[in-house]
């Protein structure tokens, strides 16, 4: 029976348990989107607090595909320096990190690049991507995927999910293409495959290419539940070594989106559990499964009942970055976490993310 604090290996690549920090926008990069060592301690932060895999940012990977200020970049070998000075000081202190791979497509903002943003279709955001597009964004990714191998990552996970432009052209409801890259799931999802392709054989067979994939769009027209196990076979044998799953788009309505507000119940937890499942009984490759995981016991039982093999968590660890290492000397309450999405908010405004609601408890207690 898996158990959560156990070492295991994913390609090439030991782990010494089954959490992973699920890669989110930390507003902290310069304005250039060159690595800080305000991001840096809060990479050496998570390490220390025993997370097994920590998965940083989603760093873009051309300059029109950038969507966040002090967003993380990694489309030019000016940025390696930082980057191998992030990676080798998580390792200094035991840690293992990948680097999330991204390009915003139509979610990308032209008031930071001047670059107008290019997706699938035409979109009052964007203008269709040509095939010269296309063809550049696939280098772009493996060189970045290049980059990070040379900086000493572990691995690089290719995001697909959450409405980015790998996403959006998965996804029908973005994609209205009438060539090879739009229409039946195995043209939308050609793009995906050739980006994971080349970045294959940029790193070489035993460098570990992890990807996140929604399990649904939640938007109308969007990917279903049952055309995203497609897809995740369909990455299986394009050489994936694990799929993060996650669900949702920045477009899909919150009354049809699973996420839950406040301090989550067991019962409430698990956002993408039937998904999970579902792609249990069709793929093989390692499942990393993110989405409201609050409770050790709940985490315990998705390991140990085979639904998931790694449990993937963003704002639990930017609430409690040792919450890991708290779970494991004994302490199995659940994550302070209450799901509020108000560490954004200094993301917004340049201070780079952080627990507001955590830091008004210590200000309150202090006083």
């Amino acid at each position: 029976m898996a158990e959560l604090f156990e070492h295991t290996s994913i390609g090439s690549m030991s782990l010494p348990n089954r959490f992973v920090r699920s890669a989110t926008w930390e507003g902290l990069a310069d304005k250039d989107g060159s690595v800080t060592g305000r991001l840096i301690e809060m990479m050496i932060e998570l390490a220390k607090g025993e997370v097994g895999l920590i998965i940083s940012s989603y760093a873009f990977v051309s300059p029109e595909g950038q969507s966040s200020p002090g967003q993380l970049a990694v489309y030019d070998d000016r940025f390696l320096s930082g980057l191998r000075d992030m990676a080798h000081a998580v390792q200094s202190v035991g840690g293992k990190m990948a680097l999330q791979l991204v390009h915003g497509g139509c979610s990308s903002n032209p008031e930071l690049s001047g670059l107008e943003p290019v997706g699938p279709s035409v979109q009052p955001t964007c203008r269709q991507a040509s095939r010269e597009d296309i063809s550049a964004i696939i280098s772009a990714f493996a060189r970045a995927a290049g980059r990070a191998k040379q900086a000493g990552f572990e691995a690089v996970q290719i995001h697909a999910a959450h409405g980015f432009l790998l996403s959006q052209f998965l996804s029908p409801a973005f994609n209205k293409r009438k060539d090879e890259y739009g229409g039946e799931l195995g043209n939308r999802a050609r793009l995906v495959l050739e980006v994971v392709r080349s970045v294959r054989k940029t790193v070489g067979p035993e460098y570990p290419v992890l990807i996140k994939l929604n399990s649904e769009d939640f938007l109308e027209g969007g990917m279903t539940r049952e055309e995203a196990v497609q897809v995740a076979g369909i990455l299986e044998n394009a050489s994936i070594n694990a799929i993060e799953l996650s669900g949702g788009t920045v477009a899909s309505p919150e009354k049809l989106m699973p996420v839950r507000p406040g301090k989550l119940t067991p019962k409430q937890e698990v956002y993408y559990r039937e998904a999970a499942m579902q792609y249990k009984q069709k793929v093989t490759i390692p499942l990393m499964l993110v989405g409201g995981i609050r409770s050790y016991g709940v985490a315990e039982a998705l390991v140990q009942n085979g639904i998931a093999d790694y449990i993937s968590m963003s704002r639990p660890l930017i609430c409690e970055p040792s919450l890991i290492k708290r779970w494991r000397k004994g302490d199995r309450r659940e994550a302070e976490c209450v799901s509020d999405n108000a560490c954004f908010a200094p993301a917004s405004d340049g201070r780079g993310i952080y627990c507001v609601t955590m830091a008004k408890k210590r200000s309150k207690a202090r006083q």
